[in-house]
């Protein structure tokens, strides 16, 4: 028994050390990185894949490098590439359907406190044999590759009610509601830049400023994401973002716009909601914001194909 004790505390004298004070700081440091940023689903091409100028009767290879560098899972429905800008007569379907973003993945994960940086993923577009018509020696098409992907946003600032706001009390106060910013982003395209916050007797008010960080387009999460590459989108789809808002301390009153859907223009939007809260003592509670996307975004590459000599 006494051998045994003296190994365990051998063992633990020899493994590892955390200084006292340094986990909880490099915990709370991937959190903030989890939690803030202003991107989703990233592609970009791989060197040479397509290359510059390549010659017809050959197989034309495209790699795209898809990143999940936000902090929303995407599975092999939610994400989408598909290149256009070309006529398939000359370079065949292949490069035209649409491939899941998590192809081979299953899932392609988001950042999290265990992988700070997301996941990536390659996918493969073929065109196995370009051929041009006769008479035509060149042909200069500028393909354009398209990431159409369903995201989520989650964003809960903590904000001060106080129902007693306006009235003279002996009781000391433990917070008073302010505004509340909220610059860098929720690890998403879509984010919350900041809270209003306002008190009406036991009515809490609260304007919430949605906004695009990003450079793609927001389409509403019900828009087809397969075929988001290709001119079968209505106005309707464009610049709408489905939301949620709930908060602990109090019920809710009503939210404009009231179908649940917020408009943005030139890249903002604005939600209001009114909320019942309980108790008479001023306190802090996160309030819970939910936003629901599809998003779209996309980079092209020009390429030259010459007539292969006979």
């Amino acid at each position: 028994m006494f051998i045994l004790s003296v190994s365990i505390l051998l063992l633990t004298a020899c493994g590892p050390q955390v200084p006292a004070g340094e986990q909880p700081i490099e915990t709370e440091a991937a959190l903030r990185l989890v939690q803030t940023g202003t991107e989703g689903v990233v592609a970009q091409p791989l060197a040479n894949y397509p290359p510059d100028i390549l010659y017809d009767q050959n197989e034309l290879i495209a790699i795209v490098e898809v990143h999940n560098k936000g902090n929303y899972d995407v599975d092999q429905q939610n994400c989408f590439v598909q290149v256009t800008g070309f006529d398939e007569n000359i370079l065949g379907t292949g490069l035209s359907t649409p491939r899941s973003c998590a192809e081979n993945f299953g899932v392609l994960e988001g950042k999290n406190v265990y992988n700070t940086l997301g996941t990536m993923n390659q996918i493969e577009f073929r065109s196995p044999n370009v051929i041009l018509p006769n008479r035509v020696f060149e042909y200069n098409p500028t393909l354009n590759f398209v990431t159409c992907y369903n995201y989520h946003t989650v964003a809960n600032p903590e904000v001060c009610v106080d129902p007693l706001f306006y009235q003279v009390t002996s009781e000391q106060k433990t917070c008073v509601p302010t505004n509340v910013g909220m610059g860098g982003g929720q690890g998403a395209p879509v984010g919350v830049s900041y809270v209003g916050v306002d008190m009406v007797g036991s009515k809490a008010i609260f304007e919430i400023n949605v906004v695009n960080n990003a450079g793609g387009r927001v389409l509403s999460p019900y828009s087809d994401i397969r075929s988001c590459g290709q001119a079968s989108l209505d106005y309707t789809d464009l610049d709408k973002v489905y939301y949620t808002v709930d908060m602990l301390g109090g019920s809710i009153i009503d939210c404009k716009p009231r179908d649940g859907f917020v408009r943005l223009n030139n890249g903002n939007g604005k939600i209001v909601c009114s909320f019942n809260i309980h108790g008479s003592a001023a306190f802090t509670t996160p309030l819970l914001i939910d936003l629901d996307y599809n998003y779209v975004n996309s980079f092209t590459k020009p390429i030259k194909i010459i007539k292969t000599p006979e």
